[in-house]
């Protein structure tokens, strides 16, 4: 399973390992909106994850580790959600992988300066989905939980 942690969207996806290639299993996006309070996001994160988890049954979960540029603000409220969603991984016992963005991007693309589209068509590719996974947070959870699977 892979994750895209985020405040206002948090991407998911999970990916099993067949004898004919990589094939998804599910995936989404889970919201929050500002007219929630912080708190009630971040509940609606920790119950939202914690249903995906006991649905997927994950073995591992491959998550993205934040980079932020001049935003300190946006940066605390992400980490806090995140937080939460490490929180989740630990009292499920799931092994995580932890996955810088660059990382993520080699293991897709094979090159780790590529934006968010290439990451999108590539994840199309290698699943063989009929569509660009949408929003780019879903695409970018699944490129998470594909590079976990090439550790």
């Amino acid at each position: 399973m892979g994750i895209d942690p985020g405040l206002a969207r948090i991407g998911y996806g999970a990916v099993v390992q067949s004898d004919t290639g990589l094939l998804p299993l599910c995936y989404g996006c889970i919201e929050t909106t500002p007219a929630m309070t912080f708190s009630e996001r971040l509940l609606k994160i920790y119950a939202e994850v914690q249903e995906k988890i006991s649905l997927i049954r994950p073995d591992f979960v491959a998550i993205e580790r934040l980079f932020f540029g001049k935003n300190v603000k946006t940066a605390e409220y992400v980490y806090q959600a995140r937080g939460v969603i490490m929180l989740l991984i630990a009292e499920n016992n799931l092994p995580v992988t932890e996955l810088t963005p660059t990382g993520i991007k080699r293991a897709v693309c094979g090159n780790t300066k590529a934006d968010k589209h290439t990451i999108q068509t590539a994840i199309r590719d290698i699943l063989s989905l009929d569509e660009i996974p949408r929003p780019d947070d879903t695409a970018d959870a699944l490129a998470a939980a594909v590079a976990g699977l090439s550790l």
